[in-house]
């Protein structure tokens, strides 16, 4: 009796589809895209990206104001970034949410 019990208790886990770790490839930026094999291409709506994978850049510009005089000189005209973000191509570990309707991107994959 007691393995029958736990044989429905372990079907019932794969049967609503725990969270599982699964490797894709971003083939599109906006919207984004992600494959995870030549049948299957998750959308950005099911996809769930952490701010840390997002691409985040401070603009420097401005000016200055000479002194004693009324002419300003630009200084720094350029951005900087701070994280790029995705690209396409990039290799990408995803973790399936139960149910398997949205996907976590965790982090990007890099071969070393």
């Amino acid at each position: 009796m007691l393995d029958i019990i736990k044989r429905a208790a372990v079907e019932a886990v794969v049967a609503s589809n725990p969270v599982a770790i699964q490797f894709g490839t971003v083939v599109s930026l906006s919207p984004l895209e992600v494959r995870l094999d030549q049948r299957l291409t998750l959308p950005e709506a099911f996809l769930i990206v952490p701010e840390s994978l997002t691409r985040y850049e401070i603009d420097l510009s401005h000016v200055h104001k000479l002194s004693g005089s009324p002419d300003t000189e630009k200084a720094l005209t350029d951005k900087i970034v701070i994280r790029k973000g995705l690209a396409v191509g990039d290799a990408v570990i995803l973790l399936r949410v139960q149910g398997g309707q949205k996907y976590l991107v965790l982090d990007k994959a890099v071969s070393g």
